[in-house]
This record gives C-alpha cells, sequence and structure tokens, in this order.
C-alpha cells in the first residue's frame, strides 16, 4: 500500500501575530502520523484544498519549496524502507524522520533576509540588509564549489561545516579576520532563526568559537579636525564634503542619519538651546543632540544651498560612496594620515570631542543612539589607552 500525506492547518494553536501553525499528515495502511512543519502561517494564506501557500503571501514562493522537501522526504524514507525488503509501518517511517531536517540553509537564510528586507528603516540598517546578501553569495559560492553543492539540510550543519566554511573564507579567498567573524556572526543569527522556529534543534555554532577581532576605529585629534576646519579649498564640492565631515565630527551622527535630517529635526530646548532630535536609520533609536556652536555654523551656511532645498533636506549631502572617495582627496590634501570616513567623524565626537572633554560616557552614549552601554565603553577604552600611552612617553621626560 502506498503512502498519502496532506498538509493540515491547526487553527486550533494560534500565536500572537494571527498565525497557526503547518503540520504534515502521512497515512499508511490505515495508520497515519502528524508532524510539524515548523511552518506558521495566517489561514488567509493557506490553500487547503490546493494544499499551497497562496500567492499573495509574500514568502509563498519559498514556503511551498520547503513544503515540497517535507513531503519529497517522507517519500523518501517510505521508499528506501520499501527496497530494504523488512517489514515496517508509519512509526517505523516517523522514527527515521525524527532527528533529520526537512529544512535547508538558503531557503531559510533567504526568508531571514526577506524579514530584515522589509524592517529597513525599522531596527535594521540598509547597510545590515546588504551585509546579509553577502554573507548570502559567500555561502551559495562555498556550497557550489565543494561537496555540499547546491545546499545543505540544516541538520548536516556541524562543526565540520563551519570550519570548512571559515577555512574557505581565509584560504581560498583571503577574507580578512574581522570580515570572516562577521560573516559566521551572521549564519549564527540564521541558525538561531532557524531553532526558534523548530526547524533545528541547536546551533551547531555552541560547538565552533567565533574569534573576535575588534575593528580598528580610527577617530581625529583636535588638531587634526582644526587643520580641516582652517583649510581654504578651490572646488565647492570638495569644501561641502569637508563642512559635512566636520557636522559629523561635531553631531556625532553617521552618515545615514545625516542625509534624513531635514528642518524639522531642529528642535528648541528646554534650555533655550537648539537640538537634534532624530530616530537613527540604524535602530529607531531617538537621539537628542544639543548641536555646538561649529555644528550650529554649518547648519546656518547651508540653509538656503539650492541642493538642500530642492531635495528637502539640512544639508546638500553626497553618495555614501562619493563622500567617502571625495574625504580621501581631502585627507591627502590636509596631509592626514588616517582614512577619512563618515563613520570616523562619528568616532571622533565619541573620542577627541566629549569623552575626552570629560563628558559622562552616559551622556555619549544616548547622543550616539547606543542601545547598550558596553557599545559606548569602547571608546572609552580607546580614551584610557590614549592616557596611557601619553603618560608612559612623560615618563621618559621626567
Amino acid at each position: 500500500m502506498r503512502i498519502t500525506t496532506n498538509f493540515l492547518l491547526k487553527t486550533s494553536k494560534q500565536k500572537k501575530d494571527g498565525s497557526h501553525p503547518l503540520y504534515i499528515r502521512a497515512t499508511l495502511s490505515g495508520q497515519r502520523i502528524e508532524l510539524s512543519t515548523g511552518i506558521f502561517i495566517k489561514a488567509e494564506f493557506w490553500d487547503k484544498d490546493g494544499q499551497l501557500v497562496i500567492g499573495k503571501h509574500p514568502d509563498a514562493r519559498l514556503l511551498n519549496k520547503q513544503l515540497n522537501r517535507i513531503t519529497s522526504k517522507i517519500h523518501e524514507v517510505y521508499y528506501k524502507l520499501e527496497a530494504l525488503g523488512d517489514d515496517f509501518d508509519i512509526s517505523t517511517i516517523k522514527e527515521h524522520l525524527i532527528g533529520s531536517s526537512y529544512y535547508y540553509l538558503l531557503d531559510v537564510f533567504k526568508l531571514v533576509i526577506q524579514t530584515i528586507e522589509k524592517k529597513v528603516g525599522f531596527g535594521y540598517a540598509n547597510g545590515t540588509y546588504k551585509h546579509y546578501k553577502t554573507t548570502l553569495k559567500r555561502l551559495q559560492l562555498f556550497l557550489k564549489e565543494t561537496k555540499y553543492q547546491d545546499d545543505i539540510p540544516l541538520h548536516k550543519i556541524d562543526y565540520n561545516f563551519l570550519n570548512a566554511f571559515d577555512t574557505y573564507l581565509k584560504i581560498k579567498h583571503h577574507v580578512s579576520d574581522h570580515s570572516v567573524s562577521k560573516y559566521h556572526k551572521q549564519l549564527r543569527k540564521i541558525l538561531n532563526d532557524a531553532v526558534a522556529m523548530n526547524q533545528l534543534d541547536k546551533n551547531p555554532y555552541s560547538n565552533f568559537k567565533i574569534k573576535h577581532y575588534k575593528g580598528k576605529r580610527d577617530y581625529l585629534s583636535l588638531q587634526e579636525i582644526k587643520t580641516l576646519e582652517t583649510k581654504i579649498f578651490d572646488i565647492e564640492r570638495i569644501s561641502v564634503v569637508r563642512d559635512i565631515f566636520i557636522f559629523a565630527c561635531y553631531t556625532g551622527l553617521s552618515y545615514s542619519d545625516i542625509a534624513s535630517l531635514s528642518k524639522s529635526n531642529l528642535i528648541s530646548g528646554d534650555d533655550g538651546e537648539l537640538w537634534i532630535v532624530v530616530d537613527r536609520i540604524k535602530t529607531g533609536t531617538r537621539c537628542r543632540i544639543p548641536i555646538l556652536p561649529k555644528a550650529k555654523a554649518i547648519i546656518d551656511k547651508y540653509k538656503n544651498h539650492p541642493v538642500s532645498n530642492q531635495k528637502g533636506k539640512l544639508l546638500p549631502i553626497n553618495s555614501n560612496q562619493k563622500m567617502n572617495s571625495y574625504l580621501k582627496e581631502i585627507a591627502d590634501i590636509c596631509q592626514i594620515k588616517k582614512q577619512l570616513t563618515m563613520h570616523v567623524a562619528r568616532h571622533t565626537f565619541a573620542t577627541s570631542i566629549t569623552l575626552a572633554n570629560g563628558v559622562p560616557i552616559e551622556t555619549v552614549s544616548k547622543m550616539l543612539g547606543h542601545t547598550s552601554l558596553k557599545t559606548t565603553q569602547i571608546y572609552g577604552k580607546i580614551i584610557d589607552s590614549k592616557i596611557s600611552k601619553d603618560m608612559k612617553k612623560l615618563k621618559t621626560l621626567l
């Protein structure tokens, strides 16, 4: 007798978002088993007769692909047992299925990426979304160029797989240790999500240690800032980029946050002073930043700039790529050896402008929009190391 399968949406069980768990029922010789697929969907997206997720669901194609794999897996187990010639029943099939996975890495990865894409601007930055897409591409190449081929079931991901991926990145593609660490962290996050969705019993990263490499956080000294401020540029585009960089040094705002600023973000505070109030693009955290005189001067300088007025923005900012390209040119002109980027300006605000001048770290953390004080404490350690280095130098002179 052949085995039959069909999917059941358990409407008697419901999550807070209104979705229900989808189960698969397998029947053989009048006996049946029901297994969770790990998929939760709302009733409006399920076609009971067609046995599929309907097209208006944003992830319909991927979910239906997973359902097909689940069905195929059950039939695969059935045919293997039948070929052995031994007696078996539906319970035997269940025993073979338990512990195996119906879910594949790239399918789950794509689903998570689609969720992140929808949340860009609402807790996720566009840069984060792009980083996950890059990690996915690396994984796809790794799978194709190794024994794993097109994809791998989640339950087959183990220490050896993670170690092979690590070696592949470092040896074949010469990826930096810092970048390798980022790839691992994102893959670990995907596998954590798979565990949360009941698609994986345990995250294999529990046995694989990710080496943490702290990125170098360059920042400018007060003298370097002054060099930039006082330099006269004949080319307007260079002068504008310099001014926006200086503005970032005195506000701590990232490129994306500055690009989002309009006059509506300028608020008169209870102290009678002008403040910038903005929700960070990356995290959605609200930042309230008192405007220092040099930042105010830059706002005033560009308040009637045609590009600012046309776009309804506070400052005439270029794309981040162009900004960083022009900043490289500015560094060369000003003979600053550090690589200038908009993020260096943010680091400069945290270190040379605020912490080095006695602003409490809790205050700096609030202005930077950090969700954790630990993130800000990294800058505090930078300042401590600078003090230590300067004092050691002083000891040699005394």
